[in-house]
């Protein structure tokens, strides 16, 4: 697949376990599995995941309902009541709110994946043969609104800790952030829908999912992505509902197989379970620079810092902008 050299745009001077389930002395063994997750593995479920798990013997006759969307609406949704026995959210928080409102067990992460299903690293998607020769952010650019976008936190987060990461201080990558924003021409609720927009025309510059880019070419956009030298790595927490049915729960405990792993990675996903990643390794290549969450100081810390409902940085940034911040 086409790549723009990692120099382009520099950091954007931005083994299987058992899943870990929700369980329930009432769980219905043949009851529905009611997917509810973030926007942008939709495709992957309905076309490749739910087909294949329907062609083995746990899954065979099973019914399936699907609900996607942006992952802070979807988590919010769950929490009012909405059906959901398998939660696929795109950041930890809005997992932390169902555990919290008593909808998923407590231990939901203790697999060897820490309760993450696969991966994924934020680029920046551009035109075809990036003709703007794109290297900082002083140019029109799309992510989505990182109040009801998972995705969103992700860009903002990558974009602050490359900062970091080329040893900038606190002060300055707050600085970069803010300048960051201030280029953004649309945030639209959900990744999906920033990555529709981009395709459609609007903005130079994309930012978004490894995953994303990938399936926009594979659709034939004219448009091809970076990854940054300095990025983070995007883990996407998956678990069943308290009262999630076994088949729910077999579900989960199959998207850790070779086979889903796999199906995941040929929709641009990069597979948590390192024999598939490692079959995969040309397509997915290690940024010199790639950091986790945990080098911000994990999501809580991050979620006060930067997105607290009064006081976070991005939350006063996006309020001077004239952004909703509402969620």
């Amino acid at each position: 697949m086409a790549r723009v050299g990692l120099a382009a745009l520099g950091a954007l001077a931005i083994g299987v376990g058992v899943a870990a389930c929700g369980s329930s002395s009432s769980a219905d063994s043949s009851g529905p599995v009611d997917i509810v997750a973030y926007s942008t593995p939709e495709t992957v479920y309905k076309e490749g995941l739910i087909p294949a798990f329907k062609k083995t013997s746990q899954g065979s006759g099973a019914d399936f309902s699907t609900s996607f969307g942006p992952s802070g609406d979807q988590s919010r949704a769950v929490e009012a009541g909405q059906p959901a026995s398998v939660v696929h959210f795109s950041i930890q928080p809005d997992m932390q709110r169902l555990v919290d409102a008593g909808l998923v067990d407590s231990n939901w992460d203790q697999n060897s994946y820490n309760g993450f299903v696969q991966d994924s690293v934020v680029v920046f998607v551009v035109r075809k043969g990036n003709p703007k020769n794109i290297q900082k952010p002083g140019v029109q650019v799309l992510t989505p609104n990182p109040f009801s976008s998972g995705g969103a936190r992700w860009n903002l987060m990558a974009a602050y800790g490359s900062q970091i990461e080329e040893g900038k201080s606190d002060a300055q990558a707050q600085e970069y952030l803010k300048q960051l924003l201030g280029n953004v021409v649309l945030q639209a609720p959900a990744a999906s829908d920033s990555m529709t927009a981009f395709t459609q025309g609007k903005g130079d510059v994309a930012l978004a999912y490894e995953n994303e880019a990938i399936a926009a070419q594979k659709a034939g956009e004219d448009v091809d992505y970076v990854i940054p030298k300095d990025t983070i790595q995007i883990q996407t927490p998956i678990a069943t509902t308290t009262d999630a049915s076994t088949t729910a729960q077999d579900f989960v405990k199959w998207l850790y197989t070779p086979e889903a792993q796999q199906i995941w990675a040929d929709n641009g996903y990069r597979p948590v379970v390192k024999s598939v990643l490692d079959k995969n390794a040309k397509e997915f290549p290690t940024p010199p620079g790639l950091f986790t969450i945990d080098k911000l100081g994990g999501w809580d810390q991050v979620t006060t810092k930067f997105f607290d409902d009064s006081n976070g940085i991005v939350t006063k940034d996006e309020q001077d902008l004239g952004v909703s911040t509402s969620g």
